[in-house]
């Protein structure tokens, strides 16, 4: 394997899940009462799904406390994190979006929006060039970068994931309330919601296989999704144990991985391609008998409307069935 696509395949995952952080255990989200994003001007028993669009002007405090105001709705967005961009298209807003950064590639028709940078660099020029009304950040952004913004006047909303479906349903919320979706942020919440729990209740009474989700591998070290991480919860929730479940930081040993022999292993197209073929790896058995499989994971490390997809994606592969309606 080459260097730079083993890093870019580390560094990909590594980026995606960051800023994740508490316990790995499955949460049962379904029966935890609605909760809104702190400080904001709602009172507390608003609920997704009910009138709640936002009304001008508005004033909201993001998650890292900062209030930010708005005169009108937003009709210039700049979204700097993928599962941000695809909530705004989520919300029916897609058509206001004026700037991403490259690793926004989902749906398609983003591919048309202009490119303002990446995860760690940004071109501050071309972002103060598209005039935007809100620019949305997320924890994967420098603080360096985050600075930048604020000298420069841009009215900024920080949208800070943390390593739970709430998180996730947070956020969606608070875009959709400065953008003026509330009710179309409502109804995804409640789709997610209904998801969570069909998958809940049929892991119930199922055996749990061992799970191993690939991130890197090989000459420059392996690496998997921890017990910290967002994606071992993901594992857990969905009816599998992950193996690394009682480690922290990512890293992981071909070692360990023999030594654990995991019934099933989670990986990207590309990563499947090579890990079965590589030495040491290719003998494990769920790559000698075919237990080895592909997923998208933009719909397992973005915290966004696609997340209970991903959730299904992997209960389907633990279970080899359909969610029961």
């Amino acid at each position: 394997m080459k260097k730079g696509l083993i890093l870019l395949l580390i560094l990909t995952v590594l980026c995606l899940a960051a800023g994740c952080s508490g316990s790995n255990a499955p949460r049962d989200i379904d029966r935890q009462e609605p909760t809104g994003v702190a400080g904001d001007n709602r009172q507390q028993d608003d609920t997704p799904g009910e009138e709640n669009n936002s009304a001008y002007p508005l004033e909201v405090t993001d998650f890292k406390g900062n209030t930010v105001k708005f005169a009108e709705e937003p009709e210039r967005i700049v979204s700097l994190s993928p599962n941000i961009t695809e909530i705004i298209y989520a919300l029916g807003k897609g058509d206001k979006l004026v700037g991403r950064t490259a690793l926004c590639d989902y749906p398609e028709e983003v591919k048309d929006v202009t490119v303002v940078g990446d995860f760690f660099e940004w071109s501050f020029e071309t972002i103060l060039s598209l005039e935007p009304d809100v620019v949305f950040a997320s924890s994967l952004n420098t603080e360096e970068n985050e600075k930048k913004l604020m000298e420069l006047g841009v009215k900024t909303v920080f949208l800070t994931q943390v390593e739970s479906f709430e998180s996730t349903y947070e956020t969606i919320e608070l875009v959709g309330r400065v953008l003026n979706a509330g009710d179309r942020a409502g109804e995804i919440i409640n789709d997610m919601k209904e998801t969570v729990s069909k998958v809940q209740k049929a892991t119930e009474g199922k055996e749990r296989p061992s799970v191993y989700y690939v991130v890197g591998f090989g000459e420059y070290g392996d690496y998997t999704a921890t017990g910290e991480t967002f994606i071992s919860s993901l594992i857990e929730m969905a009816g599998g144990d992950n193996i690394a479940a009682h480690l922290t930081g990512w890293v992981y040993s071909l070692e360990k991985l023999i030594q654990e022999d995991p019934d099933i292993i989670i990986c990207s197209e590309y990563a499947k391609e090579v890990f079965q073929q590589t030495n040491g790896y290719k003998d494990l058995t769920a790559v000698k008998e075919g237990r080895i499989y592909a997923v998208d994971e933009n719909i397992i490390v973005r915290q966004g409307p696609r997340l209970a997809e991903g959730l299904v994606t992997l209960y389907e592969i633990f279970h080899s069935e359909s969610i029961p309606d």
